[in-house]
């Protein structure tokens, strides 16, 4: 389960640079940039992903997570806990 989803949009506004670059932009006009990926806020301690298991398959969820922190730049740490039933 996904608990943050990546709704901002980072945007970038490439400026031309070199001799004659300023003849060629535009400087600041219609400067909103085009989208170059995706970003999620988030603070400090709060769970991104989350999955229920059962207790057969948790080294199998431990390895999923594991692989899914290497995508985040971000340091991650896996938290197990067992729900009460």
């Amino acid at each position: 389960k996904m608990r943050r989803y990546p709704h901002a949009i980072l945007r970038e506004h490439k400026m031309a640079t070199g001799a004659g670059a300023d003849r060629i932009s535009d400087g600041m006009r219609r400067a909103f940039g085009k989208p170059v990926g995706h970003a999620v806020r988030a603070g400090i301690g709060s769970e991104i992903l989350t999955i229920y298991t059962t207790l057969a398959h948790v080294d199998d969820a431990k390895e999923a997570l594991r692989k899914a922190s290497h995508k985040l730049p971000v340091p991650t740490r896996v938290i197990i806990s067992q729900r009460a039933s």
